[in-house]
């Protein structure tokens, strides 16, 4: 495993404790030598795990659309800036390039974001490990949406276990390493009976 994309929050806004999760978490990726991948993002939670990886050794790998850099919202300071026409070649290249993928807390984007990954792993598109950090508790109540759209069939038991969540930064890196390659051959779609 070598390269990480970190799915996160673009805004400076927020309160401190989600920077400090999102700088652990870039220092662990660069202490080992890995790649952060995100969205290129000058501010916010992407920023921080990006500077804290290349601070720590490590690389950041930005990708970002055409119109956000005519924005000036590119952080230059990336390791490399890689240029798409638009959100979507943005999405599926940075699936495409990491191993693994660590949701932070984050807003619509960040749901977004989260929302295509399980669908695409439902799908069979995206096989890669999907964690979730929790820190202090910012998903709960998605979590519980997620459980109840299980419960009432909107979602299929199997797709629940699309990813897995942690509450520190160390141990979302560890289940990005050690969580298997979801199998394709697992029910796509649940059979509602």
């Amino acid at each position: 495993m070598k390269n990480i994309c970190i799915y996160c929050a673009s805004s400076d806004l927020i309160p401190g404790k989600y920077f400090d999760a999102a700088r652990e978490l870039g220092r662990l990726i660069g202490e080992r030598g890995m790649t952060v991948i995100n969205g290129a993002g000058n501010m916010g939670l992407m920023r921080a795990t990006a500077d804290a990886c290349m601070e720590a050794g490590g690389e950041a790998v930005g990708i970002i659309p055409t119109f956000m850099i005519k924005e000036n919202w590119h952080y230059t300071k990336m390791t490399r800036l890689i240029e798409t026409t638009d959100m979507h070649s943005r999405q599926q290249m940075m699936a495409e390039m990491s191993d693994a993928g660590i949701v932070l807390a984050g807003g619509l984007g960040t749901l977004a974001e989260l929302s295509e990954l399980i669908t695409w792993k439902q799908l069979g598109i995206h096989l890669k490990p999907i964690v979730l950090l929790n820190t202090d508790g910012y998903y709960d109540e998605l979590l519980a949406f997620l459980d109840k759209g299980m419960r009432e069939n909107f979602l299929g038991r199997e797709h629940m276990a699309t990813f897995v969540v942690a509450s520190t930064p160390q141990e979302a890196l560890d289940l990005a390493m050690t969580t298997p390659m979801w199998d394709a051959g697992v029910r796509r779609f649940a059979k509602l009976t």
